[in-house]
This record gives structure tokens, sequence and C-alpha cells, in this order.
């Protein structure tokens, strides 16, 4: 026995839509279509293009650079420094909140001023590593 092909019917009056077999569909005409023993024609959407690959990119990624700036005093307290030397700035730091972190957009070339999840995400970083400082490493 083949397997039978089952349709959206929303031609029901006031009830909704029904899934019925697609020969139901194709042998009645709807009531509200005309009289005319045609079949409805059905829509079959196409199928999406296939998705490319993005290519390889040719250079690694440059490290992130970082710039910090003090809230209050808008003093800078470090400009186009690695991740690990942003995380030794906001040591000397009292809050994640005294300080703005931008991190350095090469394609845009101008600072991004990082959300507050990547603030609190680099300050965690500063703390962890604060905690393993003070223990020797194995």
């Amino acid at each position: 026995m083949g397997r039978k092909v089952w349709v959206l019917e929303t031609s029901t009056k006031g009830t909704g839509a029904n899934v019925v077999p697609l020969e139901r569909v194709l042998q009645s005409p709807s009531s509200s279509s005309s009289s005319s023993s045609t079949p409805t024609s059905l829509y079959v959407p196409p199928k999406p293009p296939a998705r490319q690959a993005p290519a390889p990119e040719a250079e690694p990624r440059a490290p992130r650079r970082f710039k910090v700036v003090d809230l209050l005093s808008r003093e800078v307290l470090g400009e186009d420094v690695s991740g690990r030397e942003t995380a030794e700035v906001l040591r000397g730091v009292r809050s994640v909140v005294d300080v703005n972190v931008y991190v350095w957009e090469p394609g845009h070339e101008r600072w991004r001023l990082l959300t507050v999840a990547e603030q609190g995400a680099l300050w965690e970083l500063s703390k962890l590593q604060d905690h393993g400082a003070a223990q020797p490493r194995s």
C-alpha cells in the first residue's frame, strides 16, 4: 500500500481547517470555488536556494585590542592593550561599573563599547587571573 499525501484544506465554513488526503481535494471541487470540474491548483513553495559555505579567511584574525576608560575622570587607563593586559588594568579598578571597556573593530576602524555582559566576562576573567596569580602554577 502506497503512502498518502495529506494537505491542509482551508475551505471549511467557519470551522478552521482540516487535514485531508490530497486525492479528496483534487477529486471534489470546494464549495467556494466555481462549479467547473477542474481541480483546484495547489501552491507548492519552491525549494530554498542551497547555502554556500563561507569562504575560508585568507589571514588569521588579529588578537583583540582593548581600551579601558575611567568613567568619572575619563582618563584612559589602557589603550590598544591585549586581553591579558586589559585584565591586569581591571584588577586595579574597584568595580566594573567604574570603567568603560572598548574593543577595536578593524572592519569599521573604530572603538566599540562592550556590552554589560562582555564587560562582566572580562571582569570575571580578571578576578580569576587574580586568584590564579596567588597560586603557583604546576
